[in-house]
C-alpha cells in the first residue's frame, strides 16, 4: 500500500491532468451520457439518506469482532480485535463513491450483481437499493463483519441480497460453477492485491455478457494494484476503461469499434 501522502500526491496530477468532469471534449457518445448522467448526477434519491443513517450508526458502534482476515497486507487466517466503529471509519467506501454506485446500478439497470467485499454492508445496501428487482449476491470473508452486515440489511429491510461468507478463493469458484450464475454488474472490493484481482476477473468472465459493468475499487492503492489495473486496460475483451482514480470503470462493450481508456475527474 502506497503512504498517504504518495496517493495524495498521485491524486494531485490525477485531478489536474484528467479529463473535464462535465464531458468535454468526451466524443464518445456512451462515455459522455455516463458522465452527464450519471457521474453528475445531483439526485438527492431517498436511498441516499436510509443508508447514511445505517452508516452513521455504524460509526458509533463499540461492538468488539474477532476479525478473520484473508486481504491484502495480511497473513492467511490472521485473527485480531476489531471494533465495528474502526471499521466503519477505515473501510466502508466513502459516501461519494458508495453513491455513484447506486447511480450506476440505476442507470444500467442490471439483474444480476456480484459484489465481492461486502464490508458491512452500506455499498451493498446501495447496490440493492438502486434496482429492487435485481439480485445482489455479496461476499465477504470474515464471517464476524458479514453478520454486523446483515443487520444492516434487516434494518433497510433487503430483500434481494444473497450473502456468502469465506474467502474468495473457496467461494468464488463454487459461485461460479453455477450454472445460472451470470452477472452484469460486479464490483470487486474484496483483496487488493494484483493476482487476485487479475485472477477474479478472468473467472468472472465465464459469467460476464456483453453489457457487464466491471467496477474495480481503489486501483491506485498501491504499485501492485496500479499494475493490475494497467494489465486490465490491455485484456483483450476489455474494450473501454474509465479512471476515476479511486475506482476504476471496465466494460467488454462489442459495439466499442477502438479500445479507448479515459482518465475523467470526479
Amino acid at each position: 500500500m502506497y503512504s498517504a501522502f504518495k496517493i495524495g500526491k498521485k491524486f494531485l496530477h490525477y485531478y489536474f491532468t484528467a479529463a473535464n468532469g462535465k464531458g468535454h471534449g468526451v466524443h464518445s457518445p456512451f462515455v459522455f451520457d455516463l458522465i452527464t448522467k450519471v457521474l453528475n448526477d445531483t439526485t438527492n434519491h431517498p436511498a441516499y439518506t436510509e443508508v447514511e443513517e445505517q452508516r452513521r450508526l455504524l460509526l458509533q458502534n463499540e461492538t468488539v469482532l474477532t476479525v478473520e482476515d484473508f486481504g491484502a497486507g495480511s497473513t492467511k487466517g490472521l485473527t485480531k480485535q476489531r471494533v465495528v466503529k474502526q471499521i466503519a471509519a477505515t473501510s466502508l467506501k466513502p459516501k461519494k463513491y458508495a453513491q455513484l454506485l447506486f447511480r450506476l446500478v440505476n442507470y444500467f439497470q442490471p439483474k444480476q450483481i456480484l459484489e465481492l467485499g461486502t464490508s458491512l454492508g452500506i455499498t451493498t445496501a446501495y447496490l440493492a437499493k438502486a434496482n429492487t428487482n435485481a439480485v445482489v449476491t455479496t461476499m465477504e470473508g470474515s464471517a464476524a463483519i458479514a453478520a454486523v452486515a446483515q443487520e444492516q440489511f434487516d434494518a433497510l429491510q433487503l430483500k434481494n441480497v444473497n450473502a456468502d461468507t469465506g474467502n474468495f478463493d473457496e467461494t468464488l469458484p463454487e459461485l461460479i460453477s453455477k450454472p445460472e450464475s451470470a452477472f452484469d454488474f460486479v464490483f470487486i472490493d474484496g483483496n487488493h492485491r494484483k493476482e487476485p484481482t487479475l485472477r477474479y476477473f478472468e473467472q468472472l468472465l465465464a459469467k460476464a455478457i456483453n453489457d457487464t459493468v466491471f467496477v474495480f475499487d481503489d486501483i491506485h492503492w498501491s504499485a501492485e494494484m496500479e499494475e493490475a489495473w494497467e494489465e486490465l486496460k490491455q485484456h483483450p475483451q476489455v474494450t473501454l476503461t474509465i479512471d476515476l482514480f479511486f475506482i476504476g470503470l471496465v466494460f467488454l462493450r462489442k459495439e466499442q469499434k477502438e479500445r479507448e481508456h479515459f482518465v475523467i475527474r470526479f
